[in-house]
């Protein structure tokens, strides 16, 4: 059985997460006190979930061949649209939720669709703009409900699904899709 490879990150969290990048890169995601014999222990505990998710990633990476590349033009096209677009959604979502916000920044991101400050500040990907029109509002949605609750509790999903009741519907959309775009941008 082959070895396999991962990055420890360490950080104040209370829990576990396993990540593959788009690099194909494992990341474990631990709690400061982890010692390496258990972050060991936790990948080979979950060596199922990771080969499946490797695989996966190399069957998304050969469906990513296949398509052109995204230039850097196509990324400023996309940014640009998105600059238009995603704005009027968030002003017309904080309505809605009765929340504020700061500034909205439009970037290509490798691994985020979108963020959301402690300060307010909404930061979203310009690949959104590869997804359809209702992706785009569940993401503008999540990331303004960060501003009622800044975690990811039952509490911050009542809120989303509140002002987007089919989210679970275009999150998961989202998941089966979001890697080929991200990828494109990668071959770049």
């Amino acid at each position: 059985m082959e070895d396999i490879k991962y990055e420890i990150k360490k950080s104040r969290r209370r829990t576990v997460r396993i990540e593959i990048n788009n690099d194909g890169v494992v990341i474990l995601r631990v709690p400061m006190r982890t010692t390496l014999k258990q972050a060991r222990e936790i990948v080979e505990r979950n060596r199922g979930w990771i080969d499946k998710h490797m695989a996966v990633l190399q069957e998304c990476r050969a469906k990513v061949n296949s398509l052109p590349p995204l230039t850097m033009e196509d990324i400023k096209r996309l940014a640009d649209k998105a600059v238009e677009y995603i704005p009027p959604r968030v002003q017309h979502y904080a309505s809605m939720l009765g929340v504020t916000y700061g500034r909205v920044t439009i970037r290509c991101q490798r691994t985020k669709w979108g963020s959301c400050s402690a300060k307010g500040n909404l930061s979203f990907n310009c690949l959104l703009m590869l997804t359809p029109p209702e992706v785009i509002d569940a993401i503008v949605v999540h990331e303004l409900c960060h501003r009622l609750e800044m975690n990811h509790s039952e509490r911050f999903y009542s809120h989303v699904l509140r002002v987007c009741p089919e989210y679970r519907k275009w999150n998961k959309w989202l998941k089966d899709n979001g890697n080929e775009i991200m990828m494109r941008c990668l071959n770049n």
